[in-house]
């Protein structure tokens, strides 16, 4: 899938992981949370933290260092849920810290560098270069796929 672009910027949240940053298109993002208690949830995937009470809602949280298979670390006071949707499901990303707002010239944005032998590879869209940033655009469709969730975590709502 390929970044849907109008006109000639696409607006995203940038987020970190270790040292990299990662973007998420604002149209996909419907807030940004500090760390609440995450209720564990028996046979889910490695990466999938559990769930966690937001608003009313019950939100299937990943934590994306797992998805990445980065070494995870404790979270602190920069970590945050970025909850997104995606169709009619929403899930909270877990991520280092949530950095900002950026606008970035579809111009900039490149495909999917051919990168052999990482797994965070195959749930990226693209990579966008802003000034002396470099930032790796996320394709959502990959990381909450249905099938590696296993059925407990999807929780329609």
């Amino acid at each position: 899938m390929s970044i849907r672009i109008d006109g000639e910027e696409i607006k995203v949240i940038v987020f970190q992981i270790k040292e990299k940053e990662y973007a998420i298109p604002v149209n996909q993002v419907r807030a940004i949370e500090k760390v609440l208690h995450i209720t564990r949830v028996p046979k889910t995937a490695r990466f999938v933290k559990g769930v966690i009470n937001l608003r009313g809602v019950v939100t299937p949280i990943i934590d994306l260092r797992a998805r990445f298979e980065i070494e995870e670390t404790e979270y602190t006071e920069s970590t945050r849920i970025i909850i997104v949707s995606l169709e009619d499901m929403e899930v909270g990303l877990v991520v280092d810290a949530a950095n900002d707002v950026v606008d970035i010239p579809a111009a900039n944005i490149e495909p999917q560098p051919e990168v052999v032998g990482t797994v965070e590879a195959e749930y990226i869209s693209g990579v966008a270069k802003v000034e002396k940033r470099l930032m790796i655009l996320v394709n959502l469709e990959k990381i909450l796929n249905p099938a590696e969730l296993k059925e407990p975590i999807m929780i329609e709502g």
